[in-house]
């Protein structure tokens, strides 16, 4: 299939009511404000038993507001001992969309309502992030491991009435994605995996370069306290360079950068790329080494002039990478930079349509 993009990035700004008085690029207030850590059963009680009323109606309000959002509704779903944070759009069949770093499901809002016209859309927080849960860490890592975060989706979208689905991940859901439909593949029936290479080919490829351009790789996998200090003293610092940088106002801002005034957050954050340099190249590796492949159509988009462009080309691109794993994936280079789905909604909801329809 041939993957033309219809060159059309205005219309985002079309998403906000024109009579809310606000900037297209600057919709308030888009989920409930404020965020809650989950890593203690007493305080989630008291949490839930205090705020509940509130936030229901916080999140009322904030449905109205979106930015072209449409209507959704926002849940949290208990699952294996956490609590999954969900936005939920459409109706039809599933998919799952699960965001990167330093983001959260916002970064969808453009995106899943134009899927949203013949699909249920399901966007969620990863462990940590957002208003989902923070279950405890061990020494090896694992409850922040995409194999720990997939199987824990998986058990998301089972109770949520969905067995089957297909699947987007950017980034850091892009690893959770690959990684589910490897473990679980009989519950994905597409992949679209958004601007990343399995973690196993990222670092057996890395240089100076890679290090200093994937920053968050060698930074947030240290030992702790280091990276946790990093991101609790400047939390916005992460949103102005290249790997967190965006077209939004400051009230989109603010709801990301909340994320990481929380010190239980910021540190399972951390945890999970700890746990990308550590057992999760032990599990690529084992796959790898077992001939494991991705078996169901999958579709690979990334940043047009962007690492994965430019830092792979003696290895037939990020294509030619992926083919490895998965050798049905096909796809191309996108206008936007490394967050095109947040920054070019319109034309990734073409390829991702057409992709969802063949």
């Amino acid at each position: 299939m041939a993957w033309n993009t219809s060159a059309n990035t205005s219309e985002a700004s079309a998403a906000v009511p024109s009579n809310r008085g606000a900037r297209p690029d600057r919709p308030t207030s888009f989920f409930p404000s404020g965020s809650a850590s989950f890593s203690r059963p007493s305080l989630r009680r008291k949490i839930f038993a205090t705020t509940a009323k509130a936030d229901g109606a916080r999140a009322q309000d904030s449905a109205q507001a979106a930015a072209g959002a449409g209507p959704y509704e926002t849940s949290q779903v208990d699952v294996s001992g956490n609590t999954v944070f969900v936005l939920r759009y459409g109706k039809g069949p599933a998919i799952l969309m699960v965001h990167g770093f330093p983001r959260t499901s916002l970064m969808w809002r453009f995106l899943a309502p134009k899927l949203a016209e013949n699909h249920t859309v399901i966007c969620v927080d990863l462990r940590a992030y957002g208003r989902s849960g923070i279950p405890a860490s061990t020494d090896d890592h694992f409850p922040y491991s995409k194999r720990a975060m997939a199987k824990e989706l998986v058990g998301v979208m089972d109770k949520l009435g969905f067995p089957t689905f297909a699947l987007i991940g950017h980034d850091r859901g892009g690893r959770v994605s690959y990684g589910m439909a490897l473990d679980h593949s009989k519950h994905v029936e597409r992949l679209a995996v958004f601007d990343v290479i399995p973690i196993l080919e990222a670092w057996s490829r890395s240089d100076a370069r890679f290090a200093q351009t994937y920053w968050p790789w060698i930074l947030l996998s240290q030992k702790e306290p280091l990276p946790e200090s990093y991101l609790l003293g400047a939390p916005q610092a992460v949103f102005h360079n290249p790997f967190g940088q965006g077209s939004f106002g400051p009230e989109i801002l603010e709801q990301y950068v909340s994320t990481y005034r929380e010190p239980d957050r910021v540190h399972g954050i951390c945890e999970e790329y700890r746990a990308a340099a550590t057992i999760d190249v032990e599990h690529d590796r084992a796959d790898k080494e077992a001939s494991r492949r991705i078996e169901c159509p999958m579709l690979h988009l990334w940043a047009e002039g962007g690492p994965l462009d430019t830092f792979y080309a003696k290895h037939g691109g990020p294509l030619g990478i992926w083919r490895q794993w998965a050798p049905h994936a096909q796809g191309q280079a996108m206008k936007g930079g490394h967050f095109f789905p947040e920054e070019n909604p319109d034309d990734t909801a073409v390829l991702v349509k057409q992709f969802l329809s063949a």
